[in-house]
């Protein structure tokens, strides 16, 4: 196919072949956030079903998330020494098996544990379609599809929930139907990228396998402060979202009293959010500087997160907590775009250690952050706490070392 064989030559590929590569890449990358949000207005099911409390069955998804962390780890330098395709083929089929286990999980602890694998497998389909990204495109090709893959991505918050909430309406469906669902969607991944993803990563472009080579490469990112001061700001502030995404399932549903299905679609528009601000990064970024974006973003997200804040404590209505909340996601998709086009931009051949790096410190802060939404259950406070300290590090992560460093530039 002419598609296919375009994946492989053609750099920074145009029309319907960078459409096309997009939709396949966007499917990829689909399994991370359809991983993580889709069982979420399942939440309180979970709890009564498997006789639990909140804060564990919020501790599935920190599971979860530590699994898609530390297997970008693995799955990123792997890639750069065996190429994409193979290991994505091989983690994608393992990701359908853990979605069947999380299915048949009889108690909360087995659940943890499957969705830690699951999350573990979902990881290359996340960290890969990044590398691959990187592989055929650079300069403002790379910021313009990356911001185009962003907007795809961004259907997954949407739909994800409100996918779950429509099974969830079955009478004769439970939580376990999502699983299963996902072990499906995995499969037909599977499919996919076996019929259309060619290589783009040559062997003669491949580093070594060696643990000491990985930890050389990874030491090289470590020394890069423009790099780490990227993965700062995306990490702490990307990291604190998922308070967000595991505290609004009860606060929604059980505080303000709204039905599964209202809180899907509520989730949801926030990928409408998503969409605009990688639209506003891949639209100006041409025009105004791209970290001068990314420092209107930085400042624009404290400031909704700390408006949020005061909301939470005074506990004022639904409507204000959702309208700050999409602000606060529309610079989430200026800075989830922003800081991979920028962090990027230099890593050449280890491009899949570094979006291993961009990958997991949001994942693994997340993990951490998620489960404290849960503890007070009667009260939002904790959630907005974390959104506002979280975006405040962040805050200060961007002016100590990106805009530090091009001051001195």
């Amino acid at each position: 196919m002419k598609f296919e064989r375009e994946v492989t030559i053609q750099h920074n590929p145009t029309g319907s072949t960078r459409l096309g590569l997009a939709l396949l890449l966007g499917l990829l990358a689909f399994l991370g956030p359809l991983n993580i949000d889709m069982y979420l207005p399942s939440f309180p099911e979970i709890a009564q079903d498997l006789d639990t409390s909140a804060t564990l069955v919020q501790a599935s998804l920190t599971a979860c998330l530590l699994g898609l962390a530390i297997g970008q780890l693995f799955a990123g330098p792997i890639s750069d020494s065996q190429g994409r395709r193979k290991p994505l083929l091989i983690a994608t089929l393992l990701f359908a098996l853990a979605s069947v286990l999380c299915a048949l999980a009889p108690n909360i602890v087995i659940l943890i544990a499957m969705r830690f694998l699951q999350g573990l497998t979902a990881s290359a389909g996340v960290v890969l379609s990044r590398a691959v990204v990187r592989d055929v495109f650079s300069g403002q090709a790379l910021t313009k599809f990356f911001s185009l893959l962003m907007v795809i991505n961004a259907i997954a918050p949407m739909i994800a929930p409100m996918i779950g909430g429509f099974i969830l309406a079955f009478h004769s469906t439970s939580w376990k139907s999502i699983f299963f669902f996902l072990s499906i969607v995995g499969l037909l991944m599977v499919v996919i990228v076996a019929m259309k993803l060619k290589e783009t990563l040559p062997p003669h472009k491949r580093i070594s396998s060696s643990a000491g080579a990985s930890v050389k490469t990874m030491g090289s990112l470590l020394k890069d402060r423009s790099f780490i001061g990227y993965a700062l700001v995306v990490g702490f502030i990307h990291g604190g979202s998922f308070a967000y995404v595991s505290g609004t399932p009860f606060i929604y549903q059980d505080i303000y009293g709204v039905s599964p299905q209202v809180f899907s679609v509520l989730f949801g528009i926030n990928g409408l959010a998503i969409i605009t601000g990688s639209f506003v990064i891949g639209r100006f970024s041409g025009i105004i500087s791209e970290k001068k974006l990314l420092q209107a973003a930085v400042v624009t997200a404290l400031t909704a997160t700390s408006l949020l804040l005061v909301m939470t404590i005074i506990e004022g209505p639904l409507a204000m907590i959702v309208i700050l909340i999409f602000i606060y996601m529309i610079t989430m998709g200026m800075i989830l775009t922003s800081t991979f086009t920028l962090g990027m931009a230099k890593q050449g051949h280890r491009a899949g250690s570094a979006s291993a790096v961009l990958g997991m410190l949001p994942l693994l802060l997340g993990s951490i952050f998620s489960p404290l939404a849960g503890i007070n259950e009667a009260s939002a406070v904790p959630m907005g706490t974390i959104l506002f300290v979280t975006t405040l590090i962040g805050f200060i992560a961007f002016f100590t070392t990106v805009k530090k460093d091009e001051v001195k530039a």
